[in-house]
C-alpha cells in the first residue's frame, strides 16, 4: 500500500498522475484539511503534524509514503525521513523542467510563504535560477482553492499576477495551484505551466522497484480530518475529471 498526503485537496493533482502511471496498487489518501494551510505554520508545528500523519500512514500498512505538499516536502522531508525507515517521497517546485526545456525563459514561481522562506526550496531556486525569475508568495491562494471559491480566486490571480502578464514559464509551487491552470492561462495567457507531479511519479515508480512493493487490487482510502462530506465528493469528482 502506498501513502499519499497533502493539507488538503490540493494533493489530488499529484494523486492523479500516480494513478494514471501506477493503477494496480493499493492508496490511501489523507487530507488534512483541518490543518490546512500549512504554509503559514511554524517548522516545530508543520513537523508535528506530518509525524502524526506519517505514523498513522505507516501503521495502516504503508510501504512508502509520499509528501504531496510543497510546504511539508521542503520544511518536513528531512525530519521524517530520518525518524521512519519507510521511503519517503518529496515533490519540489519543477525549477529543474524549465531549466531543461526553456532556461533562458521569463518565468514566474508562485508558492506559499512557508515553501518560499524554507532553505531547501532557496538552495533549490539558486541552483537553477536563471536571473530572470521571479517570486510571487501566495498567501491564502491555497486556501481559496480548498474552498472552492472561484470568483475570489479569479479577483485573487487578477490582482496578484497581472503584472507578470508576458512571463513565458509559469512554475506553480503548490499542489492546489494545479486546479486552477485555466484561471492562471486568463491572466498570463498563453504560458508555459509546470509543476512537480510527474517528477514524484518518476521517483515513486523507482522506489516501489527497488523495494519490491508489490501492487494491489487498486483499491484507494480516502480520509479528511475535516470529515466533511463534501471533501470527499470533490476529491472523487476531481480523480473522474
Amino acid at each position: 500500500m502506498i501513502g499519499v498526503f497533502d493539507s488538503g485537496i490540493g494533493g489530488v493533482t499529484v494523486f492523479k498522475e500516480i494513478l494514471k502511471e501506477m493503477p494496480n496498487y493499493d492508496y490511501i489518501y489523507y487530507s488534512d484539511s483541518i490543518n490546512n494551510p500549512y504554509g503559514d505554520k511554524d517548522k516545530e508545528e508543520l513537523i508535528k503534524i506530518t509525524e502524526d500523519i506519517v505514523k498513522y500512514l505507516v501503521n495502516s500498512g504503508c510501504k512508502v509514503i509520499v509528501i504531496a505538499c510543497n510546504t511539508a516536502s521542503a520544511i518536513c522531508k528531512e525530519y521524517l525521513r530520518e525518524h521512519f525507515s519507510v521511503p519517503i517521497i518529496a515533490i519540489e517546485p519543477a525549477i529543474k523542467q524549465v531549466y531543461d526545456k526553456n532556461a533562458e525563459g521569463k518565468t514566474l514561481l508562485l508558492a506559499t510563504k512557508g515553501t518560499m522562506d524554507s532553505e531547501k526550496f532557496r538552495e533549490l531556486y539558486n541552483k537553477y535560477n536563471n536571473k530572470m525569475t521571479y517570486l510571487q508568495e501566495c498567501g491564502g491562494l491555497a486556501d481559496l482553492i480548498e474552498a472552492d471559491k472561484k470568483l475570489e480566486i479569479k479577483q485573487y490571480l487578477k490582482e496578484k499576477l497581472e503584472k507578470y502578464k508576458g512571463v513565458e514559464n509559469l512554475v506553480l509551487g503548490c499542489t492546489h495551484y494545479p486546479l486552477i491552470i485555466e484561471e492562471f492561462k486568463e491572466v498570463l495567457g498563453d504560458v508555459n505551466i509546470y509543476h512537480g507531479a510527474k517528477g514524484v511519479v518518476k521517483e515513486l515508480k523507482r522506489v516501489v522497484e527497488v523495494n519490491k512493493i508489490k501492487p494491489g487490487s487498486g483499491k484507494i482510502k480516502f480520509i479528511d480530518t475535516s470529515k466533511k462530506e463534501a471533501k470527499a465528493n470533490r476529491f472523487w469528482q476531481i480523480l473522474k475529471d
